[in-house]
């Protein structure tokens, strides 16, 4: 039986209607029916079904803690210690996790137990999940079409009902547009309310964790239970972590969505008339949305991929066949084991945004390229925190369509880079960002809404996507 919700599911847990070792092995099987998906590079059955047994005796005992008995899966960017980790990748495909992440001991200490890892684009990079190593994942509501990515073995780990929940990370919209593709709910938190230790890196000012679930309360509390400071991330916020369970909001909320996003030539008809359609109910329900200008629209991308490639250029110099990573055994001196290590390890996509990142940091265009995108994304971000000033958050399209197929030919690669042109504002401004399902379309698809609020009000976000997502 599958279970709508973590409340539902520690119903039956403390009534001794199942128990977290039957739900183990029904997931397992769950996992091996759906197989053909693509879904998981790696099940892990023994530390599953031990975390298990524990996690039971300590639902009998009381004792257990807030995510007692929920089966999560792990994006393959995410550090177990003692279990295989690859980012998708040839470069680490048979390398073994040295210690665990700080928000995958989180979920563990929350007595959450862990089923395995899933499949993603190679380091995180791509946006239909077809990059990795291992091939793609497909979505669980059509095999043929793309589940999305980076994170799609995740949201389709969710999607396909095998587990409750997922981690993903999300870098420009990793989470964010597979949730909109599988119909579920995804959240990127604020950068800094979620430790990146023990998380392989793609672009570090970027990357955040986030979950992926059944339903918004779910995702609250996942995303509660995974933020707070942590000694091992700098860069990891020592604020307090506030309650993040869902309230009935007390006030009428003020939203705002931006005319050049509806206006976008790329947004599907229909989810532009299905929006709109949203903005008359939150209006009807005593709610105020106002429309706004954002003239940085066709900006985002461009810097969003100068600054990550620039990031990754650095974050992956390290996998060279000396440090870490595949060494090739055709290598004959120093210089050509560098260039076979790297080549072998690595596919095209990650090779392309290798190159440009380092071009764009090489002397003589560092100024010219990654410079003024930093100083456009003070712009942007400047922007952004201005008009959540004036409003509780900013609403819109998660992406421009539903999924769409796998294995369709490009002859410009940059044409995927434009799937994120709506979810990328979100980490170069730092805030925190929802998708709620939304539809179905025509097709028979899901899509997503997005929501945006202000750095480190997660409470007030998932407010204002509960308010969404009831009407």
């Amino acid at each position: 039986m599958t279970y709508p919700s973590i409340e539902s599911l520690h119903s039956a847990l403390y009534a001794g209607e199942t128990t977290c070792a039957k739900l183990v092995e029904a997931s397992l099987v769950r996992a091996e029916e759906k197989s053909d998906l693509n879904i998981f590079i790696e099940l892990f059955p023994e530390t599953a079904r031990a975390q298990a047994l524990a996690v039971d005796q300590k639902i009998q005992s009381q004792t257990a803690g807030p995510l007692a008995g929920v089966i999560v899966a792990l994006k393959d960017n995410l550090c177990f210690k003692g279990h295989g980790v690859s980012a998708s990748s040839n470069m680490l495909r048979d390398f073994e996790s040295q210690f665990t992440a700080t928000v995958v001991q989180k979920l563990i200490d929350a007595d959450a137990i862990i089923l395995g890892r899933t499949g993603c684009d190679e380091f995180a990079m791509g946006s239909s999940n077809e990059t990795s190593a291992y091939g793609p994942v497909k979505n669980p509501l059509d095999p043929s079409l793309t589940p999305g990515g980076s994170s799609g073995g995740s949201a389709s780990a969710v999607a396909a009902g095998i587990c409750h929940a997922a981690l993903g990370s999300d870098t420009g919209g990793s989470i964010r547009q597979p949730a909109a593709f599988t119909g579920t709910y995804g959240v990127k938190p604020t950068y800094g309310r979620v430790s990146r230790h023990g998380v392989i890196a793609y672009a570090s000012s970027f990357d955040q964790v986030g979950p992926f679930a059944k339903c918004l309360d779910d995702l609250a509390k996942i995303t509660e239970v995974i933020s707070g400071a942590d000694a091992y991330d700098t860069t990891c916020s020592d604020r307090a972590v506030p309650s993040m369970a869902l309230a009935q909001a007390d006030r009428p909320f003020s939203f705002a969505y931006y005319k050049e996003v509806l206006d976008n030539p790329a947004l599907d008809p229909e989810i532009r008339d299905y929006f709109f359609a949203q903005v008359q109910k939150l209006e009807a329900a005593g709610h105020r949305v106002e429309a706004m200008d954002f003239p940085y629209l066709d900006a985002l991308v461009p810097i969003y991929y100068i600054l990550t490639t620039a990031e990754a250029s650095s974050n992956l110099a390290r996998y060279d066949g000396v440090h870490v990573g595949h060494r090739s055994e055709n290598a004959s001196d120093l210089e050509s084991l560098y260039k076979k290590s790297r080549s072998e390890g690595f596919g095209e996509e990650v090779q392309r945004r290798i190159l440009l990142g380092t071009f764009v940091l090489s002397a003589g265009y560092f100024d010219a390229f990654y410079g003024k995108a930093q100083k456009a994304r003070r712009v942007v971000r400047d922007a952004t925190l201005e008009a959540l000033q004036q409003v509780d958050a900013l609403i819109g399209p998660t992406t421009p369509h539903t999924a769409f197929p796998l294995g369709q030919e490009y002859t410009d690669p940059t044409v995927l880079y434009l799937e994120d042109i709506f979810t990328v504002q979100a980490p170069i401004a730092g805030i925190p960002a929802v998708s709620i399902p939304a539809g179905p379309h025509s097709n028979g698809l899901p899509f997503g809404i997005q929501i945006m609020a202000g750095p480190f009000d997660e409470p007030k976000l998932f407010q204002a996507a509960h308010i969404l997502d009831r009407l």
